[in-house]
């Protein structure tokens, strides 16, 4: 059930509905996601164990992060892995992918920052990441290349959880709505060709300030979107920017914002979560 401290804005009692391929046991899970902003709260301070706090408050079972990764630089985690190994509530999915960094331009750059001992792994894929609780078994993986003029991608990971299986989509899609509507009908696209059909949550930053249409309206009648109620800006959210998309598969039995006090310090985004029910 959903802490004090969110902001709930919809939810259905009752028990989970059978939900078809890929769903192997009753049960439900928590997934949210967060627009980190690289842990730099509305404070100006980069405070990545805050952010990790917020997560403890969530207690998602799958968390989606956007802007993850530090955009310049060595393109390090904004939260060190070492700190999230130490929280110890979740692990990163490994996509085994890696960006250019800004030292690489120049010569002797990558001996450079070895010799300097810095921070160069990142945690996902242009800023996406996933959070997963450390009993969760990731079956696949892959890091998605997106259309567009600026460097873009989402990250999918396959899970099973407690015996049910379930496909988790994060991304950041574009300011521009033309290639977000490309974006997602990009995603879409590349969900039908998976080798064999698994109940699947897209979630993340959609940068879409419609509440219907525009590249909402890519993903068809075989989704639906958690009404999980304005996330942005933290200060005062006015725009539901965050959004959590579930399969016709999938029943959404709770949805809302995290408005905790410290979520409305440590991003400009508030978390959003719902609960989906996985089985019958």
């Amino acid at each position: 059930m959903p802490c004090p401290s969110r902001t709930s804005t919809f939810e259905e009692p009752g028990a989970a509905a059978e939900v078809g391929d890929g769903v192997t046991a009753a049960s439900t899970i928590t997934v949210a996601s967060y627009n980190m902003r690289k842990a730099i709260g509305i404070d100006r301070k980069r405070k990545p164990d805050r952010i990790l706090h917020v997560l403890q408050q969530i207690d998602a079972d799958v968390v989606a992060l956007q802007e993850a990764d530090k955009r310049f630089g060595t393109r390090a985690s904004a939260v060190p892995h070492e700190l999230i190994d130490g929280h110890g509530l979740y692990k990163p999915v490994e996509f085994g992918v890696s960006h250019s960094r800004l030292a690489h331009a120049f010569p002797f750059g990558e001996r450079i920052e070895s010799r300097l001992g810095l921070a160069t792994r990142n945690l996902g894929w242009h800023g996406n990441a996933l959070l997963v609780k450390r009993d969760v078994e990731v079956l696949d993986v892959e890091a998605l290349h997106l259309p567009t003029l600026e460097p873009r991608g989402a990250v999918m990971a396959e899970l099973d959880i407690r015996g049910a299986e379930i496909r988790i989509i994060g991304m950041h899609l574009d300011l521009s709505g033309l290639w977000r509507r490309r974006q997602v009908k990009s995603i879409v696209d590349h969900l039908t060709k998976r080798h064999r059909p698994m109940p699947t949550v897209l979630m993340g930053d959609t940068n879409e300030w419609r509440a219907a249409g525009g590249c909402l309206s890519e993903f068809g009648d075989g989704y639906r979107v958690a009404p999980t109620g304005p996330s942005f800006h933290s200060r005062r959210p006015v725009a539901a920017l965050d959004r959590i998309i579930v399969d016709q598969r999938l029943r959404i039995d709770a949805a809302g914002v995290h408005a905790s006090p410290e979520a409305r310090k440590a991003s400009d985004h508030l978390p959003v979560w719902a609960r989906v029910a996985l089985g019958g």
